[in-house]
């Protein structure tokens, strides 16, 4: 006589659908983590050259100043300089000193070092420079003070932070200024009349 036997599995035979689902879930927060994260080192890598950037022209500016230091308060400007200014864009026929060398700053601020499709492309957003004076020189003798002049370059940034206290672009990067960057650096122009 023939008897039938079944065999029962007692274990498990293969992945419950329910077990794919939690991994699913489990798989789609951690990439959704790692994108986040990724947007967030975009950001950072964006700031990061947009600083390094400024840093440059800032340099540019005092540089220029310092090797023209006769005419420092020649460079003083009311508004800032660079985009939404009136500057032209070739500086060829503005005579050699503060006058073109603030025309090719500002050319400079607005990016025109580096071009895309015809679009400037080579400097921070909405870039604006200011040369400010600190100190009025004094060449009275016995208090030789020197001319103290203050070269900012202000940006948009990616994200808020504190609006900065130096007032270089106030106003012109929305209305708390919490996107505005500043960098800037003071400039020295000694009197040889007081050595």
């Amino acid at each position: 006589m023939l008897t039938s036997r079944s065999h029962r599995s007692s274990g498990q035979r293969g992945i419950s659908l329910l077990e794919v689902l939690v991994a699913i879930v489990i798989l789609t927060i951690g990439l959704l983590g790692l994108a986040g994260l990724l947007g967030k080192v975009y950001l950072a890598e964006v700031e990061s050259y947009q600083r390094a950037q400024a840093l440059l022209v800032l340099n540019e500016m005092t540089e220029r100043i310092s090797a023209n230091r006769a005419q420092a308060a020649s460079y003083v400007a009311a508004n800032p300089i660079g985009t939404g200014d009136s500057q032209p864009a070739s500086c060829v026929g503005i005579a050699v000193g503060p006058d073109r060398d603030r025309c090719e700053w500002s050319n400079t601020l607005k990016g025109a070092a580096e071009q895309k499709a015809s679009a400037n492309i080579g400097a921070m957003v909405g870039a604006r420079g200011c040369v400010t004076q600190v100190q009025a020189p004094d060449p009275t003798l016995g208090i030789c003070t020197p001319g103290i002049y203050l070269v900012a370059v202000a940006w948009q940034g990616m994200h808020q932070t504190a609006a900065p206290a130096i007032t270089c672009g106030q106003g012109q990067f929305g209305p708390d200024d919490t996107r505005r960057r500043v960098i800037a650096s003071q400039i020295f122009v000694g009197l040889p009349a007081c050595y």
